[in-house]
C-alpha cells in the first residue's frame, strides 16, 4: 500500500523531472530557432526562387528534411551529454534523414509517391512533437510545441487526402510546401523566443 509519504516523494521526483525537462528545452532554444530558420528558408527559396520543376522541388524538400534532421540529432546529442531526455530528438532526426534519403535515391520519383512520402513524414514528425509536448512542464511551451506538432500532422493529413493530384503542376506542389514551411517556421520561431527568454531568466547573472 502506498503511503502519503511515498506519494509525496513520487510527486517530488515527478516535479524535479518536469523542471529538468523544461530547463533542458530552454537551454536548447537555439536548436529550435535553427529548425525555424530552415523552414523559413525553404519557404523563401520556393517563393522567390526561379521557376521550379517538380524535380527541383523534390531536391529542395529533401535538403530541408535532411538539414532539419541533422539539427534534431545535434540537439539530441547535447541533451544526452547533459543527462536529459534525448531519444525522441535522435529518433526524429534519424527519421528525417531516412525520408530525405528515400526521396533523393529515387531519381524519377512520381508526384503521387512524393506526396505520400511527404504526408507520412509530416504525420510521423508531428506526432513526435506532440509526444515531446506532453513531457514539458511549462504550459505556454507545451502549447506551442503541440501547435507545431498539430501543424505538421494536419498538413500531412490534408496533403494525403486533398493534396496535389498526379498531374498537378510544380507550382501547385510548391504552394503546398510553402504553406507548411511558413506555418511551421512561425510556430517554432515563437517557441524559440519564449524558450530563450525562459533560459535567460533561469540563468544567474554575475556582475
Amino acid at each position: 500500500m502506498m503511503t502519503s509519504s511515498d506519494s509525496t516523494n513520487g510527486q517530488d521526483v515527478s516535479d524535479v523531472h518536469s523542471a529538468l525537462s523544461g530547463a533542458g528545452l530552454a537551454r536548447n532554444w537555439w536548436a529550435i530557432a535553427i529548425r525555424a530558420v530552415l523552414a523559413a528558408g525553404l519557404a523563401i527559396s520556393l517563393f522567390w526562387g526561379p521557376t521550379h520543376t517538380f524535380a527541383t522541388l523534390v531536391v529542395f524538400f529533401a535538403i530541408y528534411v535532411a538539414a532539419d534532421g541533422a539539427a534534431a540529432i545535434a540537439a539530441g546529442l547535447l541533451k544526452m551529454k547533459h543527462g536529459e531526455a534525448w531519444r525522441t530528438l535522435i529518433f526524429e532526426g534519424a527519421l528525417n534523414l531516412f525520408f530525405a534519403s528515400a526521396i533523393l535515391v529515387w531519381p524519377a520519383i512520381a508526384a503521387t509517391a512524393f506526396v505520400r512520402l511527404a504526408s507520412i513524414w509530416a504525420v510521423a514528425t508531428g506526432s513526435l512533437l506532440l509526444a515531446a509536448a506532453r513531457r514539458t512542464s511549462k504550459t505556454h511551451v507545451q502549447g506551442l510545441l503541440a501547435l507545431a506538432g498539430l501543424v505538421s500532422i494536419v498538413w500531412g493529413l490534408l496533403l494525403g487526402v486533398v493534396g496535389p493530384l498526379p498531374d498537378s503542376t510544380a507550382d501547385v506542389v510548391s504552394r503546398w510546401l510553402i504553406g507548411y514551411a511558413l506555418a511551421f517556421a512561425v510556430a517554432l520561431l515563437v517557441l524559440s523566443g519564449l524558450l530563450r527568454q525562459q533560459h535567460r531568466q533561469s540563468t544567474p547573472s554575475f556582475h
